[in-house]
């Protein structure tokens, strides 16, 4: 092979040993090969420094090799894990993700959409900030879309979200198998779906407490238990800024967690977790994992194998000092 000529499929192929087919498909992610076919394929292109030729990639298979994520989550709190996830998976197909944060704002919203539909993209992610449900796209946009986090008011389009309701029920598991029984929960505001799913379901003391995502409502919600001289063993908190605001004002009470008073959060979110004191038990969304998920929706939804209806992503508990002491 002359140094000057670009290194092709072909090349690949032979220094694998599969045919030119077999090392397509490796390198795009498709097709049922064994690992170790798709890893000596992979291995021949870096010893080759092989660099597809997207335009001609998408010709050949009328694709562009990208995905747009549509966004309201301009923190990024949610959507970058959930992108890091996607990309996990759309990665090992070689397609690029295109991320719009449409910042709450419909016609920023329609701008994007507009604009990934001139750039020919292969599907979309629409994701945003909180859980709930939001208005569809569409179902005629001409690409398939799945959103994630957040479901289509449309049950005609493919939604992956959270199971919250399965996290409440994690955390009212490991309480009672604690022997904890008198519980109260402590969440956001009463209108968002969130706040009401994750407080569902639990035997309680006394009626959830709504108010703000806050560590201030986390302090101002135990004040007001105490004051209402309600004798809890446990608090469930809607959030871990809520669980965290609680800790302090459970200490300042005089009330030790979690000898006196076991406490959760929800979202394990390391800068709340890890810097409350104690460090909180919480219920991770898997946020990454949910977002590996969406894209190999996607994937089978831009391959002929569309899955619409709502699909539940289980979270996990991670215990830490608030429940179970070291």
């Amino acid at each position: 092979m002359s140094p000057t000529r670009a290194v092709t499929i072909r090349d690949v192929a032979a220094l694998a040993g599969v045919s030119v087919g077999t090392a397509s498909k490796a390198l795009n992610g498709r097709g049922s090969l064994r690992a170790g076919t798709v890893e000596r394929v992979r291995r021949a292109a870096e010893q080759l420094d092989f660099r597809p030729n997207p335009a001609a990639r998408g010709l050949h298979a009328g694709r562009t090799f990208t995905v747009g994520m549509i966004t309201t989550d301009t923190i990024g709190r949610f959507s970058i894990p959930l992108l890091i996830g996607a990309e996990d998976t759309l990665g090992a197909g070689q397609m690029s993700v295109l991320l719009c944060d449409a910042r709450d704002d419909p016609i920023r919203e329609r701008h994007h959409l507009k604009v990934l539909l001139g750039r020919r993209v292969d599907g979309i992610v629409v994701t945003g900030r909180r859980a709930g449900t939001r208005p569809s796209l569409g179902t005629d946009l001409g690409v398939p879309v799945v959103y994630a986090f957040l479901a289509s008011a449309d049950d005609r389009d493919c939604s992956v979200v959270p199971d919250e309701a399965g996290g409440a029920q994690l955390v009212a598991s490991h309480l009672s198998a604690l022997g904890r029984h008198r519980i109260a929960v402590i969440t956001g505001p009463e209108h968002h779906h969130s706040a009401r799913v994750r407080a569902a379901g639990i035997p309680l003391v006394t009626p959830p407490l709504y108010g703000s995502w806050s560590e201030a409502w986390g302090r101002q919600g135990i004040g007001m238990l105490l004051a209402q001289g309600h004798d809890v063993d446990a608090v469930i908190c809607g959030s871990d800024q809520i669980a965290r605001g609680a800790a302090d004002a459970l200490r300042e009470a005089g009330r030790r967690v979690p000898a006196d008073v076991a406490l959760t959060g929800f979202d394990n979110w390391d800068v709340m977790t890890l810097a409350s004191r104690p460090p909180l038990t919480s219920v991770d969304m898997d946020l990454e994992g949910l977002g590996r998920a969406a894209a190999s929706l996607l994937l089978d939804a831009i391959d002929g194998r569309p899955s619409p209806g709502l699909h539940l992503h289980p979270p996990n508990l991670v215990i830490r000092d608030s429940t179970v002491p070291a």
